[in-house]
């Protein structure tokens, strides 16, 4: 396995800003690729008639953090304690 060239400066979850953009959203995703180029993919947040808006990969240079998510808030809860969220595994008998 290739190491990452480059270490992230950013973390899934930290809310950013686009600096050639505007475009701003949560990192749900990060990438490293074979030459050193660090990319995020940025979710904005919902519309407010709950319309979806599709997100975009971003460098990270291009990026400025708004907001540091806490690390507690995106640790999982143990298995057998998380509560069903729906899908095709709770409607099965």
């Amino acid at each position: 396995m290739i190491e990452p060239t480059y270490p992230f400066g950013h973390d899934n979850g930290d809310q950013v800003k686009s600096f050639s953009t505007g475009f701003k959203g949560m990192i749900t995703a990060r990438a490293d690729h074979i030459h050193g180029c660090n990319r995020y993919y940025v979710q904005p947040p919902v519309e407010k008639d709950n319309k979806l808006v599709e997100g975009c990969w971003f460098d990270e240079p291009d990026l400025k953090t708004i907001k540091k998510v806490a690390k507690k808030d995106l640790e999982k809860p143990p298995i057998g304690t998380r509560k069903p969220r729906g899908g095709p595994h709770s409607s099965t008998k």
